[in-house]
């Protein structure tokens, strides 16, 4: 049984929790204009569009994308926008301010991350006739490729805290604490990581079923 289903959070609670983050970052675009911020315009900006993804993607390439997806992708944009916006008020931002709360956005990034590597590795395996990942396979190939995507990430996020810094820049939101806090992101990575590798036929199958009927369709 799925976590909403045992939480009994009902699919049109989950599709204004998603209308509802949308709203707010889209708020947020006047936000940033107001402040004349353009590192967060451009981030809000960014966030938004990937609210958006879901409905293109069902759109345009037929994929079922539910609510409980829909959501979980949107919750990870929100978080992380509000997360270099901060509060009203509070002239800091969530990540300086409250603890672990980047750890908490990468556990969650991760963990889409992971979902698009699974329901695409599980839609090639059932496609292909020469390949074949068992389970115990798939578990230790999902964690590797989120930590090799975290460690990636990271380099991203100290190039350009350097770059941003040696142009005098501040507040991209790509800031780095020292290597402790490195490692521990990396941590946080790898627990939302095998929360799909355990997780992920549960909420991922029909997405990569779709995935592999597409690919099919391709291959006569």
């Amino acid at each position: 049984m799925r976590i909403r289903d045992r939480l009994g959070v009902s699919v049109r609670s989950q599709r204004y929790l998603a209308r509802g983050m949308q709203l707010s970052l889209f708020g947020m675009l006047f936000v940033a204009i107001e402040r004349g911020s353009g590192n967060l315009l451009v981030t809000t900006g960014t966030g938004l569009a990937v609210t958006f993804l879901p409905a293109v993607l069902e759109r345009d390439l037929e994929l079922p994308m539910d609510a409980g997806l829909t959501l979980w992708i949107t919750a990870a944009a929100f978080l992380h926008t509000i997360g270099v916006a901060g509060l009203p008020g509070t002239g800091t931002s969530l990540y300086a301010g409250v603890p672990y709360y980047d750890h908490l956005t990468h556990a969650l990034s991760a963990s889409v991350v992971t979902g698009v590597g699974y329901a695409t590795v599980r839609a090639v395996d059932e496609h292909s006739e020469g390949i074949h990942l068992p389970p115990r396979y798939m578990f230790a190939f999902l964690i590797v490729f989120v930590v090799a995507f975290g460690v990636i990430w990271e380099l991203i996020e100290f190039s350009i805290a350097v770059g941003s810094e040696a142009a005098g820049l501040t507040s991209t939101g790509f800031t780095q604490h020292g290597l402790d806090d490195t490692l521990l992101d990396l941590v946080f990575n790898t627990l939302g990581g095998i929360a799909v590798a355990v997780w992920g036929t549960v909420y991922l199958s029909g997405l990569s079923d779709a995935l592999r009927e597409r690919l099919d369709a391709r291959s006569t």
